[in-house]
């Protein structure tokens, strides 16, 4: 499975992104997708994830209500809305695919930087 993130950028806070993740190779619905981020000397940290097949989805309690992550089985995209942002969400934000409940992602694509200013 191949993963190619989009959409990141620089931000004033208060503002929104979103960011796209798109997914190919062999039967990519077969995993749920999440997205990751990692932000300068901190580990990475779970954002949110959602699972193809049976729509659930989950999200990290420092994103839960700004963030929304959604897909669209045609295309095998899973975008994630980002709203109210702040200058804690700047990351480079990866997006992973793996078994759900996504704790850790199998397949990882390049990240994408969001940068977000005071």
């Amino acid at each position: 499975v191949q993963l190619q993130a989009s959409g990141g950028g620089l931000v004033q806070a208060g503002a929104s992104l979103r960011l796209s993740c798109a997914a190919s190779g062999r039967n990519p619905s077969a995993y749920a997708v999440g997205w990751f981020r990692q932000a300068p000397g901190k580990e990475r940290e779970f954002a949110a994830a959602i699972n193809w097949r049976v729509s659930q989805v989950r999200y990290g309690d420092s994103v839960k209500g700004r963030f929304t992550i959604s897909r669209d089985n045609a295309k095998n995209t899973v975008d994630l809305q980002m709203n109210s942002l702040k200058p804690e969400d700047t990351a480079v934000y990866y997006c992973a695919a793996g078994p759900w409940p996504m704790t850790r992602g199998t397949y990882w694509g390049k990240g994408t930087q969001v940068t977000v200013s005071s």
